[in-house]
């Protein structure tokens, strides 16, 4: 997938025109994937680029002054981007100016000259263009072919990043797998830890989810993989994990101001640092807890370890 993070070096060269959906798609959740699947299907028929143009940021940060957390990283977003099939994604800053470009001036300037733009498929509340004006009527009355694709309904509810966001604050993995259309999952950088797991024989790789929100404090049962830099997975095989979320309790100092992530790869052997790590949950184990040694706690995990190798049918 070719990644254009401005609209310098387009159009790309040699390339046919695209079909092309835009949003934010947070979460790329069932609703969202109706949508890149349709868009994929009408390029592979029409014999054109199937194109997404999408934001690094949350237009509500420039439009309100706050955005949610994120479901998927712009980095985890391209992952999901890729796995459906897209084959040109366009990241734009959405800031001030753009908020501000009316959604005619936007079609041409971007969607038509910059990305070859001769098709579109859109969600059936998409919009776009100062003000949220334009909508495919718009683009109907310019002369471009539209497909909308209607709302996506689990559970008697529309299908929703806001709706997730909700159920994955709240825990609630398996209600987020259902909108979602797979486990709730996070990406994140392996960094350097104070590799206190190593002592106690249980070696972590700690995560920076980039402010990816994730499910609340507690130890789950993980699957685990490995994200290449030029995107995708490094295999279809996993690697089963007990992943812990939260301060740490048992260890000395002050906690972190944050929740931390910390997993610990089942039978895995190697140097993480740097790379990118994909975790889908599977389930919750138990509450994170204050153990009164280092000794009690070695003796939980182990236990925490016997009961994911259950989950997970190892």
């Amino acid at each position: 997938m070719i990644v254009s993070y401005d609209l310098d070096g387009l159009p790309l060269e040699g390339y046919p025109g695209s079909v092309v959906s835009i949003g934010v798609f947070d979460g790329v959740h069932l609703g969202h994937q109706a949508i890149l699947a349709a868009n994929v299907a009408r390029a592979a028929e029409l014999g054109l680029r199937p194109s997404v143009v999408t934001f690094c940021l949350h237009p509500k940060k420039v439009l309100l002054g706050r955005a949610p957390k994120t479901l998927t990283t712009l980095a985890h977003r391209l992952e999901h981007f890729q796995r459906a099939g897209i084959s040109h994604a366009l990241i734009l800053n959405f800031d001030e100016e753009l908020a501000n470009t009316s959604a005619r001036r936007f079609i041409r300037e971007v969607l038509v000259d910059k990305l070859g733009a001769r098709y579109f498929v859109l969600g059936f509340d998409s919009k776009f263009g100062r003000g949220r004006e334009g909508s495919d009527e718009d683009l109907r009355a310019l002369g471009y072919p539209v497909d909308v694709v209607g709302k996506v309904v689990v559970d008697q509810r529309a299908v929703s990043s806001t709706a997730i966001r909700e159920a994955v604050d709240l825990g609630d993995l398996l209600g987020a797998e259902r909108m979602l259309g797979r486990p709730v999952s996070v990406l994140g950088e392996v960094i350097p830890g104070q590799k206190r797991g190593r002592t106690i024989g249980f070696p972590t790789a700690n995560l920076d989810l980039h402010h990816e929100l994730h499910p609340p404090p507690g130890v789950y049962a993980c699957r685990a993989r490995v994200v290449t830099p030029e995107g995708g997975r490094t295999g279809d095989e996993s690697c089963p994990a007990v992943v812990n979320i939260g301060y740490r309790p048992t260890v000395e100092g002050a906690p972190p101001d944050e929740p931390l992530l910390e997993a610990h790869l089942l039978g895995f052997e190697g140097d993480l640092y740097g790379q990118m790590l994909e975790l889908e949950f599977v389930q919750h184990l138990r509450a994170e807890q204050r153990f009164g040694s280092l000794e009690a706690l070695r003796e939980q995990i182990r236990r925490d370890v016997i009961a994911a190798e259950e989950v997970l049918g190892i």
